[in-house]
């Protein structure tokens, strides 16, 4: 393969801003196997989206539920599956040379005007993303507190409290960690939120079984919670599909995993054998949590699973801490990546400006001093407080996550991987191939559309009802 690119010529602002590393195509070591890409992409893919899925399941019923979660794991796979063969471009120039994130590939295979809607769509979900984890950690602070309160005062008493307060909270600690220094330089916040993540998700899957087990029997049924009309239910239905569709894609992170991949054998080879493991114990995983959820509550089924259990309750108050803990490190790991957009645009438009550019030391008792840059102290804490608001006039869990994954779901996994595939391969138009990734391409945008209208009906009817 040939010598590594420059990047000079990227967009600014899509230059690494869905990534971690800074400043294009810069040569690094590579020692990254196929067991930690595997890692790598099982701890991208599993978050809070596993606490709808029991939700999603019933919606759909047990033949619908489970078909769907494997044709989006199929899909998932075959989107990565192209995706991978776009890591490499060809220079007239240079020959070969990598594209170490998914935005610079974009932009190497299909152009600039492209590259600035792909960038559009990610920030999109970047933004979403931030919302969704500001309702999530409100239901989860939430939970620990009902937990406690009905372990004192018995399952019958008015244990009922707000989110709002709690969203308040979450954004104020968002606003405090927004300004710390190459925040997205300390690797340990996507450590302890890995972690967190993990301990929560087979705490639900544990307390899901327990329950099964406690029943002595399963519930749920092969149509689903029954509704009053028809078309409650196909909204509802909408919803789970595009919450499962959440669940699954990592279209985002794929290229930039690739990138760690040593060779030979090639990065190809090697992120198409992790990516098959991945999805298999992903799917494996979440058919677990989402059956056992489903098979525990039947039509009570919460939204959020952890809202279902009360008892042990010092075991939901740990799960739910884990969640808030990845959470409040999760909103920053997907937030750097706008700011730094954000960041490298102002300071294009404006290279002088003394307000950009100027910090002031804070000192502050018992601390050590402060370095605070009046811009990023304004956007930063116009972005969360943003985020914050939104959380606030809809807190709404299932719905949010369903408009999020239809959202992303259709234009990052799937419209995006197959044109570069189509362009990169050279496939002529009205061929067999072509025919089958452009029917794969419009049948997976049906599915987004009808995912997003039944998320955005259900909603506009949570906020009127």
């Amino acid at each position: 393969m040939g010598e590594d690119g420059d990047s000079k010529n990227t967009p600014l602002l899509l230059q690494q801003s869905s990534g971690t590393r800074q400043g294009g195509r810069h040569p690094h070591k590579r020692t990254g196997t196929l067991w930690s890409a595997v890692a790598h992409i099982i701890t991208g893919v599993i978050g809070s989206g596993v606490l709808s899925l029991a939700w999603s399941l019933s919606q759909l019923g047990w033949i619908a539920g489970p078909i769907a979660m494997l044709v989006f794991a199929f899909i998932t796979l075959l989107s990565a599956f192209l995706l991978c063969n776009c890591y490499w471009s060809p220079d007239p120039e240079h020959g070969p040379v990598r594209n170490p994130s998914y935005l610079e590939a974009v932009y190497s295979n299909l152009g600039e005007t492209r590259a600035w809607l792909c960038g559009f769509f990610v920030h999109i979900n970047l933004y979403g993303i931030g919302i969704a984890y500001t309702i999530t950690s409100a239901i989860s602070i939430r939970a620990i507190q009902e937990s406690n309160c009905y372990h004192k005062q018995g399952h019958q008493a008015a244990c009922n409290f707000g989110d709002a307060y709690y969203m308040l909270i979450f954004g104020f600690v968002q606003i405090f960690m927004s300004q710390i220094p190459n925040m997205h330089d300390i690797k340990w916040v996507s450590l302890v939120a890995a972690i967190m993540s993990f301990t929560y998700s087979l705490i639900v899957l544990g307390l899901g079984i327990a329950r099964v087990i406690e029943n002595g029997m399963i519930k749920g049924s092969i149509e689903g919670i029954p509704t009053a009309t028809v078309m409650e239910k196909v909204w509802l239905v909408a919803q789970g599909v595009g919450d499962i569709a959440f669940a699954y894609p990592y279209s985002l992170i794929l290229i930039e995993i690739q990138d760690t991949l040593k060779s030979p054998p090639s990065e190809n080879e090697t992120m198409k054998k992790a990516s098959t493991i991945s999805v298999a114990l992903t799917t494996f995983f979440y058919l677990l949590c989402g059956g056992f959820g489903y098979a525990a509550f039947g039509v009570d089924t919460p939204g959020n699973l952890m809202t279902g259990f009360y008892e042990p309750y010092w075991l939901i108050d740990i799960a739910n801490a884990c969640i808030v803990l990845h959470l409040v490190g999760g909103y920053q790991v997907f937030s750097q990546p706008l700011f730094a957009a954000v960041d490298r645009w102002f300071a294009q438009k404006f290279p002088d400006n003394e307000f950009l550019h100027h910090s002031h030391t804070l000192k502050l008792p018992l601390l050590p001093p402060l370095r605070v840059n009046l811009y990023r102290l304004c956007i930063r804490t116009a972005y969360v407080a943003s985020t914050t608001i939104l959380a606030v006039a809809f807190p709404y869990f299932n719905q949010v996550l369903g408009i999020l994954g239809a959202l992303i779901f259709w234009p990052l996994s799937i419209y995006f991987p197959v044109e570069m595939y189509l362009k990169q391969r050279n496939i002529e138009a009205w061929t067999g191939w072509w025919i089958a990734l452009r029917t794969f391409s419009y049948v997976c945008l049906v599915v987004t559309i009808f995912a997003l209208s039944g998320s955005i009906g259900g909603l506009v009817n949570a906020k009127l009802s």
